[in-house]
């Protein structure tokens, strides 16, 4: 499994990771009911793959997902155990189960949010620790920051990182200390982030893992119209309008696009998604979910895929035919 390294942060990691969003079950970005035994065997088979680290959140599905890794941890050998990622700075109401999390960087709240991942994980030191999102209750960004610096002194956090910042975000962390990653989306439908965020990261030594690399399901070659319309009403992806029309339509022409590319290379859909994400400068790996041992084996190809300029000139020309998305339409 090729690894690369996470900017400065002194770890090697695989170029996908397996991503713990989907596992979490119920919230109110969640993905509908979830097998925990079918995840922690999704888990096991990804790390007897080869991949090297996970990444999680204490909101995915208010703790659950947290602890459902922490179950998979237990269950392997320590000399097999992945490296373990997740991300605080969304809390909730218990009493609200359903009520979107609020976005809070408060240093006590990030205190306490760190200790409660470590309790749920089952681990001393959270290997990678990042906040979901920018604060919105008026927390200046540099007291956020200054408090992560204090848990990797401390050594309950090895490396710091950010995700969904912007450049200027980004930029006001760095002035009072090292950003040590970034993780924000990037697929062939949100390009977003490779025109801005993921540039000023590789110009400042900062690691790159994105997210959603198959936009959610969209583009592994399997979705189809029928799917959308049927997704269980506590999924999330039924109010999103990139599984509705006009989008909907404009994003399976895209995924269409991607099979020659795929039957070329004899690989998957999904794997050639991933891996376009893989080729751009600056990012380090990207984190893909899965909630069953079989949509690993969808995937795991990207890991070492090597498109070539031929295949990202079709790819590109796909993107503009289709008009799907947002942002540049090929790596630079």
């Amino acid at each position: 499994m090729p690894t690369r390294p996470l900017g400065r942060t002194g770890m090697e990691i695989t170029t996908v990771g397996f991503g713990a969003w989907a596992i979490g079950g119920p919230w109110a970005f969640g993905w509908g009911p979830q097998d925990d035994d079918d995840s922690v065997a999704a888990i096991h088979h990804a790390v007897s793959l080869g991949i090297n680290w996970i990444d999680t959140a204490a909101v995915y599905g208010r703790g659950h997902s947290e602890e459902v890794v922490g179950r998979a941890l237990r269950e392997l050998p320590e000399a097999d155990r992945p490296l373990v990622f997740t991300k605080g700075g969304l809390t909730w109401d218990e009493a609200r189960p359903d009520a979107a999390p609020d976005r809070v960087l408060a240093p006590d709240s990030i205190r306490r949010e760190c200790e409660a991942s470590l309790r749920r994980l089952g681990v001393e030191r959270i290997d990678l620790y990042q906040f979901h999102w920018p604060d919105e209750s008026g927390v200046p960004v540099e007291e956020s920051w200054g408090a992560m610096l204090e848990l990797i002194a401390e050594g309950k956090v090895r490396a710091g990182g950010v995700s969904n910042f912007d450049v200027g975000l980004l930029e006001r962390c760095e002035a009072v200390g090292h950003v040590g990653t970034l993780q924000p989306p990037l697929s062939l439908i949100e390009r977003r982030a490779g025109g801005a965020e993921i540039p000023w990261c590789r110009e400042h030594g900062t690691g790159v893992i994105v997210y959603s690399p198959m936009q959610s399901g969209l583009l592994t070659g399997r979705w189809t119209r029928e799917r959308s319309a049927t997704l269980d009403p506590g999924d999330w992806r039924a109010q999103n309008p990139e599984f509705t029309s006009p989008r909907l339509e404009r994003n399976l022409a895209l995924a269409d696009a991607l099979r020659p590319v795929a039957e070329r290379h004899g690989v998957s859909v999904a794997a050639v998604a991933v891996a376009w994400t893989l080729h751009w400068p600056g990012v380090t790996a990207a984190i893909v979910g899965a909630r069953s041992p079989e949509q690993v084996d969808g995937w795991i190809a990207a890991a070492g895929l090597r498109l070539t300029d031929a295949d990202l000139e079709e790819i590109a020309a796909a993107v503009e035919a289709t008009g799907a998305g947002q942002g540049p339409v090929r790596p630079a």
